[in-house]
């Protein structure tokens, strides 16, 4: 159902079964899958593709210009994926030509109430952001991680799959796949604590998997070793099964430094 006071751009293109509420507006460059449905008083501004199935709260703005100076209104795109779910107040901002062209939000994802998702920002499958999350430009986030509320991250970093980042953490470095992290300004000692276990644990991650994680986990994050020197004893004294390699590499290709 299409209320009638919702104003939608003829350019615009919306699947089977859509509904959408009072005072939306959609416009050009729009791509909506089937059976989604966009509440009350969503702006929808331009250059989104949004998969089938998902839903958009009120007061949730999609689509619109990035906050970089730079921008000079080039066509960059939103694309969210299936059954995602942006909650109230939410804003996704387009791209820049400078960075990926893509702000992507993976299918399954959920956003809760005032996130903010910068420009260039690439967030994986069902990936839980509480509350309040501020995401600055080209932050990626890997599959099934979760970011509690009130978090800031810095622009370009990473933080890893299955990872959980805590409540009012300022995440300025990486976040490695498959730890919990806690990170506060001028905090003193580690910001890790441990591996996601209980997230591990329910998305069916093996016995020997976590095993050889948590080995990995001693030599990299409490050995006190440089992070060269303990990528290198990990190589050598732990088995490289397919979760220890996603490990290390995502260490290894860290620019901004790995949170520790």
């Amino acid at each position: 159902m299409i209320h009638p006071t919702a104003v939608i751009d003829p350019d615009a293109q919306l699947g089977k079964g859509v509904e959408v509420g009072p005072y939306t507006v959609i416009g050009p460059k729009v791509t909506i899958g089937d059976r989604c449905r966009i509440e009350s008083h969503v702006q929808i501004a331009s250059h989104v593709r949004m998969g089938n199935g998902s839903s958009v709260s009120s007061f949730a703005s999609l689509g619109a210009p990035p906050q970089d100076i730079k921008f000079k209104g080039e066509d960059t795109w939103v694309e969210i994926g299936e059954g995602a779910m942006i909650r109230e107040y939410v804003t996704v901002n387009r791209a820049t030509p400078h960075g990926t062209g893509v702000t992507r939000v993976g299918n399954g994802a959920m956003l809760m109430a005032y996130c903010h998702v910068a420009h260039d920002c690439r967030i994986g499958n069902k990936v839980v952001i509480a509350n309040g999350t501020m995401l600055a430009g080209h932050v990626e986030i890997g599959d099934s991680a979760v970011i509690g509320g009130m978090v800031g991250v810095h622009q370009f970093v990473r933080i890893g799959e299955y990872a959980m980042v805590g409540g009012m953490s300022a995440v300025a470095q990486d976040i490695p796949p498959f730890v919990i992290a806690a990170v506060g300004r001028g905090r003193k000692g580690s910001s890790l604590f441990g591996l996601n276990l209980i997230g591990l644990k329910r998305n069916r991650f093996s016995s020997e998997a976590v095993s050889a994680l948590k080995k990995a986990y001693q030599i990299l994050f409490r050995s006190g070793a440089p992070m060269g020197d303990a990528v290198s004893r990990v190589e050598a004294e732990v088995e490289l099964i397919t979760e220890v390699k996603r490990l290390l590499e995502f260490i290894k290709a860290s620019k901004r430094g790995i949170t520790r």
